[in-house]
């Protein structure tokens, strides 16, 4: 049986939990990394691999799966031993539910603050003609819509505040949540855990981790995450330098814009 291929970026987050799951599985795989700034995903090879032009892509046995949660759920059914799903179908369930709201509403407002804070930065580089062609070229008017904002608007953008309280509702429901079990679906570390690894690093990365400090059970549930093997070689190990300098010096700016948001949220 040939290895799996996963087309992937260091820094995505939807790539991360990908490698995260194939980690706690302890698949070895092959790996075609995507330089997403310059286009490959946009490339039409890669194109008739995954018509969004997003990563992750794996390649298994013939069979291509994207959208990143169906991937670990493939992940999971694929190699069965240390089962990532809860065995009690309500745990199940509240385990969909709690991915359903990254491909709902919470993966964008993760680009948003993103793109924001930090990757317009990148953006603002490129000569204006080529940012322009790679806005155009994305399949999906909404996304292009919310980048162009992003970039161009950073932290004043509407889709901004909106991101962040999107983020802090988030983050009360796990609260919540916790108050039950050690993990989010119940007393098992399960898939809805792992989909939200990469997210929680990235709020740290931008200086937003303070709605996680000020909440101790999520707080310590970031910790249990963090401390996993699998978080340490799928997440951990690919970060990129180049990008954690751009977080560094945006942080104190970010910080202080967010709390300004969350005071006036609860006013």
């Amino acid at each position: 049986m040939r290895k799996p291929v996963l087309y992937h970026n260091d820094m995505s987050v939807c790539a991360a939990k990908v490698r995260m799951a194939l980690a706690e599985k302890g698949v070895d795989w092959d790996g075609v990394h995507l330089n997403l700034r310059a286009g490959d995903a946009q490339k039409p090879d890669y194109v008739k691999l995954n018509p969004h032009q997003v990563v992750p892509t794996l390649v298994h046995d013939g069979t291509v799966v994207i959208e990143s949660n169906v991937i670990c759920e493939y992940v999971d059914d694929a190699w069965p031993d240390s089962p990532l799903r809860p065995a009690a179908a309500g745990e199940r369930a509240a385990m969909r539910l709690l991915m359903k709201q990254l491909d709902d509403s919470v993966h964008a407002a993760t680009g948003t603050v993103s793109t924001c804070i930090a990757f317009r930065f990148q953006q603002l580089r490129r000569p204006p003609d080529e940012l322009r062609a790679w806005l155009d070229n994305m399949v999906d008017p909404a996304r292009r819509a919310r980048m162009r904002a992003n970039i161009e608007q950073g932290m004043e953008s509407s889709y901004f505040v909106a991101a962040v309280r999107r983020f802090d509702a988030l983050l009360a429901q796990f609260d919540a949540r916790l108050a039950n079990g050690a993990w989010l679906a119940g007393d098992s570390f399960s898939l809805a855990d792992l989909a939200y690894a990469s997210y929680m690093l990235r709020l740290r990365h931008l200086g937003l981790d303070d709605m996680i400090l000020r909440r101790p059970r999520v707080a310590a549930w970031v910790e249990r995450l963090f401390a996993r093997p699998s978080y340490q070689s799928g997440i951990a190990a690919w970060i990129n330098p180049g990008y954690v300098e751009i977080f560094d010096r945006e942080r104190d700016g970010a910080r202080a814009r967010t709390t300004t948001i969350l005071d006036q949220s609860a006013r």
